[in-house]
């Protein structure tokens, strides 16, 4: 074997075992039957429940606005363009807390929205609003990638035989752009799924209200740390079947 083959082949072997350890971990620390009976608490089906409600929620709300927009930038160039596409995808690279702290400035009683809107500080209503501002920029990126990959003679040859653009838009753009869509939904599924800090900062950490499973994660470090480990082994299977999804979508994509 070559040097520079061994350095590349010894640098993977690194990337795997720093990536999966720690994941594996997660299953081989605690039995099966132990993960399976700490879910069994109540406070552990809640969060898991308001979890997945406000995560899909969240998605469906991303999925409607996002879907023309990410079309919109797709298939449009006007001035500030450039810009707004970098605004939209500012919420990527924020720490998780800057992201509670910009919501609490925008939609907090004290921000410069409070008082003229619905409460959302502290409410499940608050914490939809919290995964959405952080995962739709996954779902509008993969989209408007999916979008601006459409042949344009397709949708150039729907517009000459009488379609208009909304039927253009719903016949061909959507149908073909498919497999990219519903990658980016799965993304910003996951990414809504794992949120934390944001959640914690802007609607707190309330079981049954406000508390996802991240947060009751956190809650059950120090004192159940077999609970905070089945909860983790959910979102870590959830995840992978998310992330299983994306690779299936892609290869469809391709094929």
């Amino acid at each position: 074997m070559r040097p520079f083959t061994a350095l590349l082949a010894v640098a993977l072997t690194v990337a795997l075992l720093f990536l999966v350890i720690p994941v594996a971990a997660i299953f081989a620390n605690t039995a099966p039957s132990d993960l399976i009976h700490s879910l069994g608490d109540a406070s552990a089906r809640d969060a898991l429940r308001l979890s997945l409600e406000t995560s899909l929620i969240a998605l469906a709300v991303i999925v409607l606005v996002g879907t023309p927009t990410a079309y919109l930038l797709a298939t449009r160039r006007f001035r500030g363009r450039s810009v707004a596409i970098t605004l939209i995808e500012l919420p990527l690279v924020l720490p998780p807390a800057v992201a509670g702290i910009a919501l609490l400035a925008s939609l907090g009683p004290q921000g410069i929205f409070g008082g003229h809107g619905p409460q959302l500080v502290l409410t499940t209503a608050g914490v939809v609003v919290a995964l959405t501002f952080v995962s739709a920029p996954f779902y509008i990126r993969q989209a408007q990638e999916s979008f601006a990959a459409v042949d344009p003679r397709l949708m150039e040859a729907s517009r000459t035989l009488g379609a208009g653009e909304a039927r253009t838009f719903w016949q061909v753009a959507v149908p073909v752009a498919r497999a990219g869509l519903l990658a980016g939904g799965a993304l910003a599924l996951g990414r809504a799924l794992g949120e934390f800090g944001a959640t914690l900062m802007f609607a707190g950490s309330f079981r049954g209200v406000t508390q996802t499973v991240p947060l009751a994660i956190y809650e059950r470090f120090a004192t159940d740390f077999t609970g905070a480990l089945a909860l983790s082994a959910v979102l870590v299977a959830i995840s992978g079947a998310l992330l299983a999804s994306v690779k299936l979508a892609g290869r469809r994509a391709f094929a």
